[in-house]
């Protein structure tokens, strides 16, 4: 299966600001690190995006919600293997391109 991104960007929570921030500087730091990167803004509840997520086929997941963030953590999911972890906000795009490196 081809996705149409590898990486999509998920927040989990699109009404809080700081998780609009973050998720938006992400999914830039992605973009300039010239990847097909997509990011779910939807208004939508996070157990819908992350369904559509794994529909659609992205390879890696980034998860940036209200939990993590107060953690200062994003959670990555490899969607070949359903491998999840999480890494500090800084490292969001370098583990995301790890997990990329890894997807089949």
């Amino acid at each position: 299966m081809l996705a149409p991104f590898e990486v999509v960007v998920v927040l989990a929570n699109a009404d809080d600001e700081a998780v609009a921030g973050e998720g938006e500087r992400i999914y830039e730091e992605l973009r300039s690190a010239g990847l097909d990167v997509a990011l779910d803004d939807r208004k939508e509840r996070g157990g819908v995006k992350f369904a559509d997520a794994d529909l659609i086929g992205y390879p890696v997941q980034v998860v940036v919600g209200k939990r993590g963030l107060d953690r200062s953590e994003v959670d990555l999911k490899l969607r070949a293997s359903g491998e999840r972890s999480s890494v500090p906000l800084a490292d969001a795009a370098s583990g995301a391109l790890d997990l990329l490196d890894r997807a089949p």
